[in-house]
């Protein structure tokens, strides 16, 4: 079913899962397009995008965001065109960047919502590159790795979103860039595209070795996003006062105990004790969102240059959300993936 202006197409929680989701988490659900009241706006989805947090929304465990509940729809960032508005600053036409949701239609007051005017240029980047995963590879390369040229930086997930723009970023900054993907297919565009150093291909056989003989000198900043194995294999090559911005864990974000194996946990501390490492977790908007402005001027300028390049995978059709999704997990994504609702 196409997008239309009469029904609302919506997927909601159907059921909390356990371990990866299937087709029976999400529900497909049709409506009335909702009405705006006093003081907001009808926002028309064009483009959702899909971002590994969103499996942490599924769940009810303690978390920094509350939970989507079920029956509710599920959570995500959206470009979208402004229908109708009664809020100051937005008009008819505009295309935004808000929390739309999965879904055709959505009401909003304009808190958190960014206007970029009726014809902006590649709108679904502001979902990538421009976006929030810009600003987490912006903000946690620069402000936790602290970058000094001719360091050696690693970057696990390199040719997503996030560390595909770290690396580059690494690479205007000065330091030596590798980068760790799954394939080698994902490693060549690193390399050839990106213009990475080098990129070490985490399934292939004989990894951590491949890891080690392409880091002589070690690591000075790790820009996490896998966990699991791949940190396994980078632990021992990390420098003293390496510096570890934990962006997210995707490996672990399916599981449903603890890994098999000894506990590494006193290995890992006393590591940071003996190396004198700083490794800190993030949540962007929270901790970072007050540099956005900053943030967008540098990398627009960079895009603009052609500096920074940029890789999305763009998928047709709301329906084809949930499968992208699991997809997503499974580290069958090239690029940042997004669904294009309107056709």
């Amino acid at each position: 079913m196409a997008q239309t202006d009469s029904v609302n197409r919506r997927y909601v929680l159907a059921r909390r899962p356990t371990g990866a989701p299937d087709e029976n988490t999400l529900r497909l659900e049709t409506g009335e397009v909702p009405t705006p009241g006093p003081g907001q706006m009808l926002l028309r989805n064009e483009y959702l995008s899909l971002d590994p947090y969103m499996r942490g929304r599924m769940s009810d465990a303690p978390s920094y965001a509350a939970p989507v509940e079920i029956g509710e729809v599920m959570v995500g960032g959206t470009v979208a065109e402004v229908v109708t508005s009664q809020v100051e600053g937005f008009e008819t036409g505009d295309r935004v960047v808000a929390f739309g949701g999965w879904q055709d239609y959505a009401l909003s007051d304009g808190r958190g919502v960014i206007n970029m005017g009726k014809s902006p240029e590649h709108p679904s980047w502001a979902l990538g590159v421009l976006g929030m995963p810009g600003l987490t590879a912006w903000a946690g390369l620069t402000r936790i790795g602290q970058p000094k040229a001719g360091e050696t930086l690693v970057v696990a997930g390199a040719s997503g979103p996030v560390g595909a723009t770290v690396g580059q970023i690494g690479k205007i900054l000065g330091l030596r860039v590798v980068g760790i993907a799954g394939g080698d297919g994902k490693c060549r565009h690193v390399t050839e595209t990106l213009g990475f150093d080098a990129c070490i291909d985490y399934k292939a056989e004989g990894f951590p070795k491949a890891l080690e003989a392409a880091l002589p000198e070690g690591i000075d900043i790790y820009f996490e996003n896998v966990g699991g194995a791949v940190f396994d294999a980078v632990m021992p090559l990390l420098n003293t006062s390496a510096r570890i911005p934990v962006c997210g864990l995707i490996s672990q974000y399916n599981a449903t105990s603890l890994p098999d194996g000894p506990d590494r946990i006193p290995r890992l501390m006393g590591t940071i004790l003996r190396k004198r490492m700083t490794m800190r977790g993030f949540i962007v908007f929270d901790d970072f969102g007050h540099l956005y402005p900053e943030f967008a001027r540098q990398m627009g300028d960079w895009v603009a240059q052609g500096k920074i390049r940029y890789r999305e995978e763009m998928i047709d059709g709301l329906e084809q959300a949930p499968a992208a999704f699991v997809g997503l997990l499974n580290g069958e994504a090239f690029g940042k993936r997004v669904i294009r609702l309107c056709q």
